[in-house]
């Protein structure tokens, strides 16, 4: 994937985030009514044109190559993801669930692994990501955006419904809307005759990383660190490109407005600490903070420790830091940093990093 193209569709899905806790008019979808578990609702399914190749794959992983040939007969959902976005890691327990529930009745489930970040290109990242998050169903590698220009795609995450006989029925970007999803997955399995169908909706909650966010104290927007798309950056100066330079964080940061300090390199896509005690301050409203990063060097380890108001989180730490704040970088993902308890007021997150080397990408919140 080249630079150009990450920056297009980066730009989308930050545009999707900010408007991801709008809720979707029911009519757009035709839905006739409500579902329950002794008569689903009928739900009109326009056709959207036909299933795309994925050919363009260049590798599979649970599964032998897969063509919407072979797939003939099948009830298909197809999911555009990629395994270090928080909206794309919060479907997945809906997706497993629905993909073991619907399996006998002819459901195949289909990760597109479509990557944003150069480090999402490499398999053994993927691997790992999916072994970590307990996916068994197929996963297509589409590092060359293929198959998600085949699809016409602009959003992580995105879910293509595809009836038996090859045509798209319907689609949903972004996250929510759950049980109007699994509505039309037992709806295209029964129009292919599916039988045994059990109509109750699956009971899903996700935890730890995978919980459902707080829209309603959700005020803080995805952030990126590299200079292409970074926004709000408060360090005197602004960020210097490609080049080292020693940054300090100003006394004082407005809301969803962060700063480096020590000795950095900021490229497009990622900021690199280059010597021990480089630290990261943002102020943020949200009941999650995450923050996606990685060793520069593959193997190694970078130690790390948080604060929240200059104090360690205690209860309000993150599942991969313990209540002292501690923590370590050792792959490439999405580390989750911070999880409070109500009440939820602006906050003001920091990250010292007590050894160098390591690659700071894109901050989330939920």
């Amino acid at each position: 994937m080249s630079v150009e193209i990450s920056a297009e569709i980066s730009l989308d899905r930050r545009h999707f985030l900010a408007n991801a806790a709008m809720t979707i008019c029911a009519a757009h979808f035709g839905i006739a009514g409500c579902a329950n578990a002794e008569s689903p609702a009928a739900i009109r399914l326009p056709s959207e044109g036909e299933f795309p190749p994925l050919s363009g794959a260049t590798a599979w992983l649970n599964s032998q190559p897969l063509t919407a040939r072979s797939l003939r007969g099948s009830v298909v959902l197809v999911n555009f993801w990629t395994f270090s976005c928080i909206n794309s890691i919060r479907v997945l327990p809906y997706l497993r669930a629905w993909a073991a529930k619907y399996k006998n009745q002819g459901l195949v489930v289909i990760g597109v692994q479509a990557p944003e970040f150069e480090f999402e290109k490499t398999i053994e990242n993927v691997r790992w990501a999916v072994k970590d998050r307990m996916i068994d169903y197929p996963i297509a590698i589409d590092n060359n955006l293929a198959i998600w220009r085949a699809f016409k795609n602009e959003y992580w995450p995105a879910l293509y419904f595809i009836e038996a006989r090859g045509q798209i029925r319907h689609h949903r970007f972004g996250e929510g809307e759950y049980e109007q999803s699994e509505s039309v997955i037992q709806q295209l399995l029964a129009d292919a005759g599916a039988q045994g169908i059990v109509h109750e909706l699956a009971k899903v909650k996700g935890v730890g990383i995978e919980a459902a966010p707080d829209w309603t104290e959700l005020r803080s927007p995805e952030s990126y660190v590299g200079y292409d798309q970074a926004e709000n950056f408060a360090s005197p100066g602004g960020e210097a490109s490609d080049k080292r330079h020693v940054y300090v964080c100003p006394s004082t940061l407005k809301l969803n407005h962060w700063a480096l300090s020590g000795d950095w390199t900021a490229t497009k896509q990622f900021a690199l600490l280059n010597s021990p005690d480089g630290q990261i301050t943002y102020r943020f409203h949200a009941r999650d903070l995450h923050l996606i990063m990685g060793p520069s060097t593959p193997g190694n380890t970078v130690r790390f420790r948080v604060t929240i108001d200059g104090q360690p989180p205690g209860i309000a730490h993150g599942v991969d830091v313990d209540g002292e704040g501690k923590g370590t970088v050792r792959e490439q993902r999405l580390y989750q940093l911070i999880r409070q308890l109500q009440p939820i007021v602006d906050r003001q997150f920091a990250i010292e990093f007590l050894d160098l080397g390591v690659e700071a990408y894109d901050f989330t919140f939920g």
